[in-house]
């Protein structure tokens, strides 16, 4: 319970001491995980250009009570030679997640939640595009925001708009690593 207001001095302000209850967002941890693969392990070809290509299996727990929406950046920082990374390849760009949703199904790509809305990944087109490495084993950063707010509707924004667009609403984040590597 928060402690009332107390008078410091005489003629000074009114002030009270802070406890958990002014931060309810640091009291949980949001958490991601996925059925298909665990943390820095590797993502089942299924998920990958070299199978389905079908997004996987994702589940989070732990959002804050303040939670409006979430958003989801699928990205690879290994591109195109994880020996010599030159830039961060983007896979997949979703934001306004409902603040109900707590998983996204094997494959979900193609039937998202509704309300949710898709932005432009590096192949620039909407939609999940799979691991599908030229050399070397890359890393998948599955990057899941909680947000204070449903952002307004920016079209199909790349990462960059939408991180953008999400700076200041950020509750909390959480992240997945799966990795990938093409057989020869």
């Amino acid at each position: 319970m928060a402690m009332p207001f107390t008078r410091a001095r005489e003629k000074g302000p009114y002030v009270r001491s802070i406890t958990p209850a002014d931060f309810p967002h640091t009291m949980a941890e949001l958490t991601l995980t996925s059925s298909a693969f665990r943390n820095a392990e590797a993502m089942p070809q299924r998920h990958t250009c070299d199978g389905a290509d079908l997004s996987p299996p994702l589940a989070w727990a732990g959002a804050p009570g303040e939670t409006r929406s979430f958003a989801l950046i699928v990205d690879d920082p290994d591109a195109p030679d994880p020996k010599a990374p030159q830039r961060t390849w983007v896979h997949w760009v979703l934001y306004n997640l409902p603040e109900t949703s707590t998983r996204l199904e094997d494959g979900a790509s193609q039937r998202l939640p509704v309300g949710t809305k898709e932005g432009l990944n590096d192949w620039n087109r909407t939609g999940y595009g799979g691991p599908c490495p030229p050399i070397g084993r890359h890393r998948y950063f599955h990057k899941l925001y909680a947000l204070d707010m449903v952002l307004p509707d920016l079209g199909r924004p790349t990462k960059a708009k939408l991180e953008a667009a999400m700076g200041g609403h950020i509750l909390a984040r959480a992240e997945l690593i799966g990795t990938y590597q093409r057989k020869k």
